[in-house]
C-alpha cells in the first residue's frame, strides 16, 4: 500500500482532518436521523390508532351500540386519515368499502391489539397495514372495532422527509467547508504576520522579530530572540576576546622581537629571563581566552546535574589537598537537574572550591539550594578572609590580593563572567568562621 503524503501546510492539515470527520459525523447524524424517524413515526400511529379506537368505542356506547346510527361512509377517513371496521352481532361495517377486503379477516380474527398484515396483492391496494383491533361489549352485545393506516403511505411520507434531510446535510456540510476554511485563515492570520516577520529578518530589515503571535507561538518567538541575543553576544566575545589578545600580546611580542633582532647584543642571563616573562605573560593570556572561549552561556535544551558534578569536584579536590575536609551541604535529590551548560557549571564550582581549598585551614562547605526558580550556591572556607575594602574588588581579572599563594588571578573573574552571562548575582561576605563566603544566585 503506497504511503499516504502528508500535507505540508498547517491549513492543508487541519482541512485533511476536519473536513472526513464532519462529513462522517454528518452521515452518522443522517442515518440515526432516519432510525429516529422511523421509530418515532410507528410509535406515533400506533398511538394514533388506540386514540381513535378509543373514539370510535366512546361513539358507540354513546348511541347504545346502534352502529347504523354513526355517521359512517369516508367521515372518518377524511377526519382521522385512517380506514376503520365495526363488527357486531347483526351486522359489520367497514369504511372505506375499498379496505373490506384487507380488514374483514382483521376484524373475525381472535386476537386483539397491534396487527400487522403484509403482502396483499390485490390492485389499487395498499400491501403493508398496520391495524389495532379491540374487543368489547354493550348493554351485553359484542363489538369489535379495527382502525387500520397503510404502512406504504407512511413509509413514502418518512422517505420524502430523509431525502429533505440529506439535502440539508449536504447544504450544512457545504457551510461547514465555508466555515472551517473561514476558521484557519481568521486562526492563521497571525502565524503569516510572524512568517514574514522572519521574512524581514532573514533580509536584515531588523534585528528581532516584535509582531503579535497568538498564545501557541510566544514560547517559539521568545526563544527565537534569546537564540539571536545569544548569537550577537558571542560575537561580541569573540571580537572583544580577539581584540583583547591582540592588545595583550602585541607588546610582549614586540619586545621579544627587538631582542632578537638586535645581534650586537649578547643573550645574557637577564635578557633571557625577561623573554622568558613575556613568553609566560603570552601563555597566560593565550590561556585565559581560551577558558573563556569554552564558556557556552544559556542554551535552551541544556542542563546539568548539580548534586553529582559537587560530588565529582569535592571528591576530586579532597585528593588535591588531603589535609582539608571539604564538605557538601544540600538537599536536593541526585537527579535535579538546574538550566545551566555542564561545562559552566564544573568551571564555577571547579574554580570556587580550588580557591577556597588554598585559603581555608581545614574546612571547605559547599551548599546548593534550589528556591521556586532560583538555584543558589554557597561556598564558604575557613581561612584568613578577605579585608572588608576588598571584598568589593574580588572578581577583577588579575586581581591577586597576595602574590604568595599560586595563582593568576583569574579564577573568580572566570566564575564572575559566567554569571554575568546567565544574568545572575554573586557576593562576597565573611564567613562564619572568619573566612570568605561566595554567594551565586541564578
Amino acid at each position: 500500500m503506497p504511503n499516504v503524503k502528508r500535507p505540508a501546510s498547517v491549513k492543508g492539515m487541519l482541512l485533511v482532518l476536519l473536513l472526513p470527520a464532519g462529513i462522517a459525523l454528518m452521515g452518522v447524524a443522517w442515518f440515526v436521523h432516519g432510525l429516529l424517524l422511523d421509530r418515532m413515526s410507528r410509535e406515533f400511529l400506533e398511538s394514533r390508532l388506540k386514540d381513535e379506537a378509543a373514539f370510535l368505542e366512546h361513539q358507540i356506547r354513546e348511541v347504545g351500540g346502534q352502529v347504523e346510527t354513526l355517521q359512517t361512509g369516508d367521515y372518518f377517513q377524511d377526519v382521522f386519515h385512517h380506514a376503520f371496521a365495526i363488527r357486531t352481532p347483526d351486522r359489520v361495517i367497514v369504511s372505506p368499502k375499498a379496505w373490506e377486503s384487507l380488514l374483514t379477516p382483521l376484524i373475525h380474527r381472535e386476537q386483539n391489539g397491534l396487527l400487522r398484515f403484509e403482502g396483499h396483492q390485490t390492485p389499487n391496494h395498499p400491501s403493508d397495514i398496520l391495524a389495532f383491533r379491540h374487543a368489547f361489549q354493550v348493554n351485553g352485545a359484542p363489538i369489535v372495532v379495527v382502525v387500520s393506516e397503510d404502512l406504504a403511505a407512511l413509509e413514502r411520507s418518512q422517505a420524502e422527509l430523509h431525502a429533505w434531510t440529506a439535502v440539508v446535510s449536504v447544504l450544512l456540510i457545504a457551510l461547514l467547508v465555508a466555515v472551517i476554511w473561514f476558521g484557519i485563515t481568521l486562526a492563521l492570520r497571525p502565524v503569516v504576520t510572524l512568517k514574514a516577520a522572519l521574512k524581514r529578518l532573514q533580509d536584515g530589515e531588523i534585528s528581532r522579530i516584535n509582531a503579535p503571535s497568538p498564545e501557541e507561538f510566544q514560547p517559539l518567538v521568545m526563544q527565537l530572540n534569546q537564540l539571536l541575543d545569544s548569537l550577537d553576544k558571542r560575537l561580541e566575545r569573540s571580537r572583544d576576546a580577539l581584540a583583547n589578545l591582540s592588545h595583550s600580546v602585541k607588546t610582549p611580542i614586540a619586545a621579544v622581537r627587538q631582542i632578537l633582532e638586535d645581534m650586537d647584543r649578547p643573550l645574557s642571563g637577564d635578557l633571557r629571563r625577561q623573554m622568558a616573562a613575556r613568553l609566560s605573560d603570552i601563555d597566560k593570556q593565550l590561556e585565559a581566552e581560551m577558558r573563556r572561549s569554552r564558556f557556552a552561556g544559556p542554551q535552551v535544551g541544556k542542563s546539568a546535574y548539580p548534586v553529582k558534578q559537587a560530588r565529582d569536584l569535592l571528591w576530586m579536590l579532597g585528593r588535591l589537598y588531603p589535609e582539608k575536609s571539604f564538605e557538601l551541604s544540600s538537599s536536593l535529590p541526585e537527579d535535579t537537574r538546574w538550566p545551566i551548560e555542564e561545562h559552566d557549571l564544573n568551571e564555577v564550582l571547579g574554580n570556587l572550591l580550588d580557591n577556597a581549598g588554598k585559603w581555608s585551614s581545614r574546612c571547605v562547605e559547599l551548599s546548593l539550594k534550589q528556591d521556586n526558580n532560583s538555584r543558589q550556591i554557597v561556598v564558604s572556607d575557613d581561612g584568613p578572609g578577605v579585608n572588608g575594602d576588598d571584598l568589593s574588588s574580588l572578581g577583577q581579572r588579575g586581581l591577586r590580593l597576595d602574590e604568595q599563594t599560586p595563582g593568576h588571578g583569574l579564577g573568580l573573574a572566570i566564575v564572575r563572567e559566567i554569571v554575568a552571562r546567565y544574568e545572575g548575582n554573586i557576593s562576597f561576605s565573611t564567613g562564619p568562621g572568619s573566612g570568605l563566603r561566595v554567594t551565586i544566585e541564578f
